[in-house]
């Protein structure tokens, strides 16, 4: 009996939870139909502004001077005394002595040419005298010749005058060369000798750069030449492209102010891109913005210059502007349309465009994995405009 009731007990069981299970299936409620359709992706948009703005051009480049030599010593010698600004960063004047070469035998050399043009004189005088004598001893004869005249006498007297002239120049120039200076107000990049050395002529003996302005070399692309709208070769002639420099020198922002003066005239083969030289002048004295700091050679800076002005421009978003020259805009009926854009000028926060957008239109600046033209899209309009104009 015992064993009967264990096989009938589970079959009981399992009977019991399928017909449970069956009650419930057929009283189950049916499901709410819904006749929503897919809903529409939501995407960050911004409007098109149409505007007059001056396009500024940004780029970055490094500063350097636009006169730095290196001294050379023209005579020989010890270096006899070397002054204190002879020293790498060292402020100098112009034509003021740097290094002092033993002058001695230049003294001695300026002293036996003045000895020598003196006797040459002395020797003129006296050709001069005999060829008197000779003109008045042979005042009766016909046709005398050059050579009784003294004449040929008289000009080697002149040419050996001249030549101890010119030694003597010589002995006083070799003498002043024996101080060394720069022609321009600048700074010392490097000191390549010192008290003691011997030099000769062609000897290096240090670096220096003028301060009065220096250049900055700034690369240009095709794009950002037509926003200066300015010439391939273009020299300023008066009143030259502003350009402001940035920079962040000791742990702060600065700025400093110069000009566009040229463009090149042939572009960089290797990289494809034009250059152009904006200028500062008084770099060291420190500008507007700069907090005394100078524009110091060296530095790298970033540049914007002042660029056309465009009257009526389409504004957009820079984040709005799509590989190849494309944006994302929203129909009316809330459809994405995908539009090619020609660009104008591309800005920090900008971009100027032409053809495929109107002012007012709602372009799309949130990021789209699969963009379909036609698809179902949602505006949802930012707490304020990413568009952000420099003028």
């Amino acid at each position: 009996m015992k064993r009967i009731a264990r096989i009938i007990a589970p079959v009981v069981v399992i009977g019991l939870g399928i017909g449970i299970f069956v009650v419930l299936d057929l009283t189950k409620p049916e499901p709410e139909q819904s006749d929503e359709g897919p809903r529409p992706l939501s995407l960050f948009v911004d409007k098109v502004i149409q505007d007059d703005v001056a396009l500024i051009v940004s780029t970055q480049g490094e500063v350097r001077a636009r006169t730095e030599i290196t001294l050379v010593a023209q005579v020989g010698g010890r270096i006899a005394r070397v002054s204190p600004e002879f020293t790498e960063g060292g402020s100098v004047a112009a034509q003021e002595p740097l290094i002092w070469i033993e002058d001695e035998d230049y003294r001695l050399a300026v002293t036996q040419t003045k000895a020598r043009v003196a006797a040459a004189r002395v020797g003129v005088e006296q050709a001069e005298a005999d060829a008197d004598v000779a003109r008045r001893q042979l005042r009766n004869v016909t046709n005398p010749s050059p050579l009784a005249l003294k004449k040929p006498q008289v000009a080697e007297a002149h040419a050996v005058l001249r030549a101890a002239e010119a030694d003597f120049e010589q002995a006083r120039l070799n003498l002043n060369r024996t101080r060394v200076s720069v022609p321009f107000t600048g700074r010392l990049k490097s000191k390549l000798v010192d008290v003691g050395q011997f030099v000769t002529p062609g000897t290096p003996l240090g670096r220096a750069f003028a301060t009065d302005i220096v250049e900055v070399r700034l690369p240009l692309t095709d794009i950002q030449l037509a926003s200066l709208g300015l010439p391939i070769g273009y020299i300023a002639n008066g009143d030259a492209p502003r350009v402001n420099f940035s920079a962040v020198v000791a742990g702060q922002y600065r700025e400093w102010e110069g000009r566009l003066t040229r463009l090149d005239a042939s572009i960089d083969s290797e990289t494809r891109l034009l250059y152009a030289i904006a200028e500062s002048e008084n770099p060291y004295v420190g500008g507007i913005g700069s907090g005394g700091m100078p524009l110091a050679v060296g530095l790298f800076v970033k540049a914007e210059i002042e660029g056309r002005y465009v009257e009526q421009a389409y504004l957009i978003p820079r984040n709005a502007l799509r590989a190849g020259d494309k944006i994302y805009r929203i129909t009316d009926e809330g459809r994405l349309d995908v539009q090619e854009v020609e660009v104008v000028h591309q800005a920090d926060d900008y971009v100027v465009v032409e053809r495929g957008v109107q002012a007012g239109d709602q372009v799309v600046t949130s990021s789209i994995r699969n963009p379909v033209q036609g698809m179902a899209v949602e505006a949802v309009i930012r707490g304020g405009s990413a568009l952000v104009l420099n003028p």
